[in-house]
Parts: structure tokens; C-alpha cells; sequence
């Protein structure tokens, strides 16, 4: 089993330039890929989405940045620094933050901008590049991965946990059963001496008990019931990426839960079936969560 949440970061170098890559994920319905890329990766966006479908399901935010070392003079494009700083001044002129030391801020800023630096070469990444960073961002996936398993293991010992206590109160009806019938033949006879019938016969008697209880019978929602927590532990074993089947699972075991109730007509039955409606909901809750 797999958690939907998960998250990786993976830091390389390239030449002169340092590459990092973030993985984020948080649970969603469907796959939603955020990718963020700097311009020199933008011709690549497409293939870094095809390698983040690994991820399967879930909100995915890839971001890609890079920071370059300061490059030489030729790749230093003074025209665009000073467009960028004549028109930024502007501003600041209008906004009257056109101190020295505002004037000193927005150039510092505008020299750490790596287009500043690049713009007048090739801004885009090499092959040789693009395969290392392929290579990292495989890393980032896998990582993500182990997070991920890391996050599902510990669902599926809560998981665990309250299905095992839902099987515990389901196996206490049993024992209540027996009170049950005894209750509703005094109900009866009550029911009858109320009504002032002083004559019954012995075997006609029985016979309504027993169309009453039939009508009042659990016994196949017990099995249901016991065969669908059976199912929910093996799929959390078998199958890595079980979330909306546990899903529907838990929705038939709710459904065999409230049928028990509806037909229980037993305090003691009731106590147990709003028990296990209490660990079922905690199930559901965290459900959103898995793969």
C-alpha cells in the first residue's frame, strides 16, 4: 500500500550550473501534474511530465531550478540589464523609493537574474545535460516512491488496527443472539396478554415467533460482513495502488453494518454496530489518502 503523500528532492551540478529538482505530492481523485521549469528546460516539459505518470494518482508539483555561476563577459548582456533597470527605476521614481540604497537593491537583484547572463547564448539545455538531469528526476520519482510506501505502511497498521475491531465487536452478536430470541417471545406474550388473549396454541405460537425472527435474521450480514473485512486485508497485502478499491470495499461493509443495526432490535446489538460504524468511519477518513 501507498500513500498519496510523498515528497523527494534531489540536488546535482552540471558544468557551472546547479540543478535542483522538488517533488511534492498530496492526495487527489486523478493525476494533476504542476510542473515548473526554468526557460531552459521549457523544449523538455513534456517528457518531464511523461516521467512523473510513474507517480500514478495524486496532486504533483515537479519544480526544476537551476542556478548558474556568474558566466564570462561574452555572455553578459548589458542591454538587457540596462532596459531592465532604466524601466524599474521608473517606477520607483513614480513610488518615490529612489534612494541610493533602493537603486543599489534593485541592481543587485537584477544581476542575480540568470537570463542577465545567459540571454546572449544558447539558453537551452544540451542533451548531455538533459540526460543527467533525466537521471535525477528518475531519482526524484523513486525517492518520492519510498516516501510514499513509508507514508502507506503506516496507514495499513491503522487500517489494521480498526478493522480488527470492527471483526472484534462483529464476533460479540453471537453471544447476544440467544437474549435477543428470549426478548422477542416475551415481547410477544406481552403483546398478547395486553390484548387480553387467554387461549394461544402451542404451535401456531412458534410458528409466528419464527416468521418474526426470520424477518429480524442477520446471519447474511454477518458472513457478508466478515467476508468483506477479509477482502480489505487481502487488498491492502496484494495490491500496491488499492485506494479506490478500499473505498468500496469500506462502502459494502457499511452497508452490511447498517442493515445489522436496522434489523438488530437489541440494545446490546446496537451498542456494537454504532462501535463499529465509529472505527469504520476512521477507516474512511484516511482512505483519501491512499494510492
Amino acid at each position: 500500500m501507498k500513500s498519496m503523500t510523498g515528497y523527494a528532492k534531489v540536488q546535482s551540478t552540471f558544468g557551472d550550473k546547479k540543478l535542483n529538482i522538488e517533488i511534492k505530492t498530496l492526495n487527489s481523485k486523478q493525476l494533476d501534474l504542476i510542473v515548473k521549469v526554468p526557460a531552459s528546460y521549457r523544449s523538455r516539459e513534456l517528457d518531464i511530465r511523461a516521467m512523473l505518470q510513474q507517480l500514478e494518482r495524486g496532486k504533483v508539483e515537479c519544480i526544476v531550478s537551476e542556478e548558474s555561476g556568474i558566466a564570462s563577459g561574452s555572455d553578459f548582456n548589458r542591454e538587457l540589464l540596462a532596459a531592465r533597470y532604466e524601466a524599474l527605476s521608473a517606477v520607483a521614481d513614480t513610488l518615490g523609493a529612489n534612494g541610493s540604497d533602493s537603486r543599489q537593491g534593485l541592481f543587485c537583484a537584477l544581476v542575480g537574474q540568470s537570463d542577465i547572463w545567459n540571454s546572449g547564448g544558447n539558453n537551452e539545455a544540451s542533451d548531455d545535460e538533459w540526460r543527467q538531469t533525466a537521471a535525477d528526476l528518475q531519482r526524484a520519482i523513486d525517492l518520492c516512491n519510498d516516501f510514499r510506501a513509508h507514508e502507506g505502511a503506516v496507514l495499513e497498521v491503522d487500517f489494521h488496527k480498526h478493522v480488527d475491531l470492527i471483526e472484534e465487536k462483529l464476533n460479540l452478536i453471537p453471544s447476544l443472539e440467544g437474549e435477543r430470541i428470549e426478548t422477542a417471545k416475551e415481547r410477544i406474550k406481552r403483546y398478547m396478554a395486553d390484548a387480553a388473549i387467554k387461549e394461544v396454541d402451542g404451535n401456531r405460537f412458534e410458528q409466528e415467533l419464527i416468521y418474526y425472527l426470520e424477518k429480524l435474521d442477520i446471519t447474511e450480514e454477518k458472513v457478508r460482513l466478515q467476508k468483506h473485512i477479509d477482502y480489505f486485508r487481502q487488498t491492502m497485502a496484494d495490491e500496491p495502488t488499492c485506494g479506490k478499491k478500499l473505498g468500496f470495499v469500506a462502502q459494502e461493509m457499511g452497508r452490511e453494518i447498517n442493515t445489522t443495526g436496522s434489523k438488530a432490535n437489541h440494545v446490546g446489538i446496537q451498542k456494537l454496530v454504532v462501535e463499529m460504524k465509529d472505527e469504520l468511519e476512521k477507516i474512511k477518513e484516511q482512505l483519501g489518502n491512499v494510492l
